[in-house]
């Protein structure tokens, strides 16, 4: 038995637990289960935070998918984990920095709703993303149910595929975005972006999310599909990203610098969680 909390960012919702104040220990089991829409609290992952001991202001934060596989990435978490920490008053100010099994993350409380946190430098070696490839390229020609489609492949502590697409609202996320999650040049897997470029500062993107499938909105899926936007030279250093749920903005200088993603951040509702899948409110 514990207590948690779920929040969103956009309809990107989230368990967050707290390992603070509780002794947990969370297998990738448990963590299916308190994911699971039916039987469970239900989220797109599950968030597990603790105290690092040397620094107020630092903590340790583990990521599970919905199926219970764990990422080592979630902007859109981050954020809403920075959120709560801060009303929580654990942290000494607003500035708030997570432990991932990627690295650091540095997160930065704006307002009342609004969270910024900074992404890591995007890495487009094949081998880091990681993809079957012999050498890095801005796209790729990738093979999809008998259809040739052109992604680019990067990873920010978690990899992504990336589609342009022409019309978002007839993107074909539930086919493509499982096939490309599972296609064998992905051997970790992926995130999928469809991303439709409205203009050099706005895009609309639908995002199939590894081990979730599509949600409302994505952090890191939003970040990548800027990033790759860049790449490409179709887009600016400030943009506008629409997703199902919401607006996020995200901003990357280029080559070599990490990325910023800032939006709003929502509590829906605390409670106990009982053998897993009970849920007293």
């Amino acid at each position: 038995m514990f207590k948690f909390t779920k929040m969103h960012a956009l309809g990107n919702d989230f368990v967050v637990i707290d390992g603070i104040e509780q002794e947990i220990s969370l297998s990738a089991e448990t963590a299916a289960a308190i994911a699971n829409r039916r039987t469970g609290i239900g989220c797109d992952q599950v968030l597990l935070v603790s105290r690092l001991p040397e620094r107020k202001s630092k903590f340790g934060f583990h990521i599970f998918n919905n199926d219970g596989s764990v990422s080592a990435q979630c902007g859109n978490g981050a954020r809403c984990l920075a959120r709560y920490l801060f009303d929580h008053d654990y942290s000494v100010g607003k500035d708030i920095f997570l432990e991932t099994t990627d690295g650091l993350l540095h997160c930065r409380i704006i307002d009342d709703t609004n969270v910024c946190v900074t992404l890591g430098v995007p890495q487009f070696e094949p081998s880091q993303v990681p993809f079957a490839a012999d050498r890095k390229m801005s796209q790729y020609d990738i093979d999809v149910n008998g259809t040739t489609l052109k992604i680019s492949a990067l990873s920010l502590g978690n990899p992504h595929a990336v589609i342009q697409i022409e019309d978002t609202s007839r993107a074909d996320v539930a086919t493509i975005g499982p096939a490309l999650e599972h296609h064998p040049r992905f051997p970790e897997r992926t995130n999928v972006g469809f991303m439709e470029v409205t203009s050099r500062q706005e895009i609309r993107l639908r995002v199939h999310e590894r081990g979730a499938g599509e949600t409302q909105a994505c952090g890191s899926g939003a970040c990548a599909a800027v990033i790759a936007g860049r790449v490409l030279e179709r887009l600016d250093e400030e943009v506008k990203v629409h997703m199902p749920g919401g607006q996020l903005s995200v901003s990357w200088a280029g080559a070599g610098h990490g990325v910023r993603l800032t939006g709003p951040t929502t509590y829906a509702f605390e409670g106990v969680l009982h053998n897993s899948g009970t849920v007293r409110n």
